[in-house]
């Protein structure tokens, strides 16, 4: 009986050519979509779980808050996982990551650049379990100046990875480290990426506020992590209070696994994911499989006047319901398995381009052979099911008598159930088209907002070796001979990586300085930083270099803080700094100038209060340098030659500084092109849907084109009367998505500090762009019908 029922049902489909490929590419599109978000959304599930202890991995995160400030950062300090360890018999280890362990490493005649070097403690794989290939994990680190690298980063400096153990290589300063171990290359699916680990010094401390490294724990097996988190908060009063006054402080402990997804925090370590876009993408993909399937549905329930004979005669005959139901499930099968086939070969050709939007590295098989065959049977049936069911049931309930009859009986039932599923897909379409509309807006604001200085034609380039650093002003004074450099300057971190770093102040109020420490965005950079950033002052005077007091005594505010402070007259004002000197406990600066308000950081972040001190010495370790537009090529050419003069050894790697702003938005433009992407895959399924029915409406009303053009109506009269009904539900579908998108994209917005504001037009121009495409759709069958010869329709029959 199965393979009768399948037989017949393959004769269906070859019977009705045109229906059949309409809602065979239909369902293997979107098979397609659905599998390669499915590849990405179970990659983003997946971060940092391959780790043996991973549920008992957790961050150490903090934030504070106060009358003019706060902060909600993933860095903490130095003595936080000593102390953290020390306190709380709970914690089994705790292990910290700095990131500035980056730089040149060179053995012998063969010299790299790789920023990605990372200084952690040497109990770093007792918490984490990357994969070692050569060395021993228990003691690779245990020793200073110790080095474990990844397999890529041993290929290249040894060519075989097998020869990198116990070699020594130099870094800055001719520092030796010698090489005990090599991990596999870590996978793509952890927060924590890097191609090599350093040990960190012995006995490394700092102060409790400088916040620049990142401390993870280990947690006993069955310790209560909520419960734990509430016991730490002694944390603060017991370390704490004394050095940042009456604050509201809170430590966090951070699941591992939620990491990636679920943390929006300052300072970062990576790039993260986040939450909200995985649930968008998956929503996506269970809309465009479910419009593929009401596809099925609309055609083969709009088409049931065919087989309505088909069911009385196989009724007569004596056939249950429950076999019809078997018979036409079986075609929705079928259709599905020729579907997941041709959806497989659509997956492995665009699973490139998808990779390329996405930034990802996923394959077809990645999940393995097995699970993904699996998944396909899983889709036939599911999509089989979910698009078979309801029309099998509703060819399957025709009475006999009238179905042999060919009679129908009432279908307005029937007419507004495709009617509804139209205008499902109609809202599903306007709503992405608004959602890539804003999207689009809000990432051509973020690339052209004022952003309080003139990002344009600035590079940045790290310098490596402290001995260039001591001579930057020489390096500066041979870079300003050619005329093809306008400006030069020196500063600390760059801005635009939203890493500048932050420290405690201390500030003068009511006539003293305040106890009570609040932290702010601290920028070290020279004289020259303003006049190169062509940032304003608005009251007072720059840094000057002739000044002896405005090296070590003098800092630059901007107007956010002056604001946050409320200093009427801030010039003059006192500031102080702690330091880790018992018999100087503190710096003492003056503010000598108040800065126009500018960004550090992305859009995302609102501008907050900063200090900028005098970079000094081995501080100066990125110079800015403006050039001009017409010559690039030229001044770039000038400029590495210069910077071989002060170090022949290094590579000349640089950045723009508007490359440094768009980098963060990133993740914002990849998934505005996964949902354009998407959007027109939608958009495609709809379309087939659409021209579907629209042909089959014109074979059902030959006759009656037929007449209205004998007695005398137009191509376009003949088009309008086909047209206006789908029309119609596209215009029914707009007013439903229209709240909806605007919900859905005012909460994607407000991820940003700095954002657009939505305008009726862009709703109104997504409607009325879906219209046109419908419209062009019905309009490709409804002319053909219309342009038809009346006298062979009027012969039919």
């Amino acid at each position: 009986m199965l393979k009768n029922h399948f037989k017949i049902a393959f004769r269906n489909l070859l019977k009705n050519k045109i229906f059949s490929v309409i809602n065979l590419l239909g369902l293997a599109v979107g098979l397609a979509a659905f599998w390669m978000i499915g590849l990405y959304v179970a990659d983003e599930l997946s971060y940092d779980r391959f780790h043996e202890n991973s549920d008992r991995i957790y961050r150490v995160t903090h934030e504070a808050s106060w009358e003019t400030g706060q902060f909600k950062t993933a860095l903490t300090s130095a003595p936080y996982a000593p102390t953290l360890k020390k306190d709380y018999p709970e914690i089994e280890q705790a292990v910290r990551f700095a990131p500035e362990g980056g730089g040149l490493i060179q053995r012998g005649k063969t010299q790299l650049r790789v920023n990605d070097m990372i200084f952690t403690d040497g109990n770093v794989f007792q918490v984490f379990q990357f994969p070692f290939l050569y060395g021993d994990p228990k003691t690779a680190l245990s020793k200073p100046n110790s080095l474990v690298i990844t397999e890529q980063l041993a290929t290249k400096l040894f060519g075989n990875p097998a020869k990198a153990l116990n070699q020594t290589v130099y870094l800055e300063n001719n520092l030796g480290n010698v090489i005990t171990g090599v991990l596999q290359d870590l996978p793509t699916n952890s927060h924590l990426q890097f191609s090599a680990l350093r040990s960190m010094p012995a006995n490394f401390t700092d102060g409790w506020q400088n916040f620049n490294l990142y401390t993870y724990v280990l947690l006993r097996p069955n310790t209560d992590a909520v419960a734990f988190e509430k016991k730490i908060q002694r944390f603060f009063p017991d370390h704490l209070l004394q050095e940042m006054g009456k604050v509201n402080y809170q430590l966090n402990l951070q699941p591992l696994v939620d990491i990636h997804l679920h943390s929006h925090l300052s300072f970062e370590m990576s790039a993260n994911g986040d939450s909200t876009y995985v649930l968008v993408f998956s929503i996506v993909a269970v809309l465009v499989l479910l419009i593929a399937a009401i596809n099925y549905m609309n055609l083969s329930t709009a088409r049931s006047s065919l087989r309505v004979r088909e069911v009385g005669v196989r009724k007569a005959i004596g056939s249950e319901r429950n076999q019809l139901v078997s018979l036409f499930l079986a075609e929705s099968l079928l259709l599905s398995l020729f579907a997941a086939i041709l959806g497989i070969l659509l997956t492995e050709l665009l699973l490139p381009f998808f990779n390329t939007f996405s930034g990802k590295e996923l394959s077809l098989w990645q999940f393995g052979v097995l699970p993904s065959f699996g998944f396909l049977v899983f889709f036939c049936l599911l999509t089989g099911l979910l698009s078979g069911t309801y029309p099998a049931l509703f060819l399957s309930g025709f009475r006999t008598i009238p179905a042999l009859k060919g009679q129908l009986g009432s279908s307005a039932t029937n007419k507004r159930f495709r009617q509804s599923l139209v205008t499902f897909q109609f809202v599903i379409t306007i709503s992405m088209l608004v959602g890539s509309a804003v999207i689009y807006q809000q990432m051509h604001y973020t690339a052209t907002k004022d952003l309080g200085f003139n990002r344009e034609q600035i590079l940045s380039f790290h310098i490596d070796k402290m001995d260039v650093r001591k001579h930057i002003s020489a390096l500066k004074e041979q870079l300003l001979k050619s005329p093809l450099i306008t400006a030069a300057a020196a500063v600390g971190n760059p801005i635009g990586n939203n890493n500048i770093g932050s420290r405690g102040y201390h500030f003068e109020t009511t006539g003293k300085v305040s106890d009570a420490s609040m932290m702010m965005q601290r920028l070290d950079a020279d004289e020259d930083f303003l006049t190169t950033m062509e940032i304003p002052l608005v009251a007072g005077r720059n840094f000057d270099k002739n000044r002896e007091t405005d090296v070590t005594q003098a800092v630059l505010v901007n107007e956010t803080l002056v604001k946050k402070l409320g200093w009427k007259d801030p010039i003059g004002k006192i500031v102080e700094a702690n330091t880790e000197d018992s018999e100087s406990p503190r710096l003492n600066f003056q503010v000598i100038g108040v800065v126009k308000d500018f960004h550090t950081y992305s859009l995302q972040h609102t501008i907050e209060p900063l200090v900028i001190q005098r970079a000094l010495g081995t501080q100066q370790d990125n110079l800015y340098v403006r050039i001009r537009p017409e010559q690039t090529e030229a001044a770039l050419a000038y400029i590495q030659t210069v910077y071989r003069q002060f170090d022949p050894a290094s590579d000349f790697e640089y950045s723009f500084l508007d490359q440094n702003f768009a980098h963060q938005y990133e993740s914002e433009q990849k998934q505005g092109q996964l949902l354009l992407t998407f959007t027109i895959l939608t958009i495609f399924i709809a379309c087939l849907g659409l021209f579907g029915l629209v042909t089959f409406t014109a074979e059902q009303r030959t006759k009656e084109i037929g007449i209205r053009k004998v007695l005398g109506a137009s191509v376009p009269n003949i088009v309008g009367m086909l047209s206006k009904d789908f029309l119609l539900l596209v215009g029914v579908a707009a007013l439903v998505a229209f709240p909806l998108a605007w919900y859905a994209m005012h909460r994607w917005l407000e991820d940003f500090a700095y954002r657009i504001e939505m305008h009726w037009w862009v709703f109104a121009g997504a409607g009325l762009m879906a219209l046109l495409i419908a419209l062009l759709t019905i309009s490709t069958q409804a002319i053909r019908a219309a342009t038809a010869n009346p006298v062979r329709s009027l012969k039919s029959e």
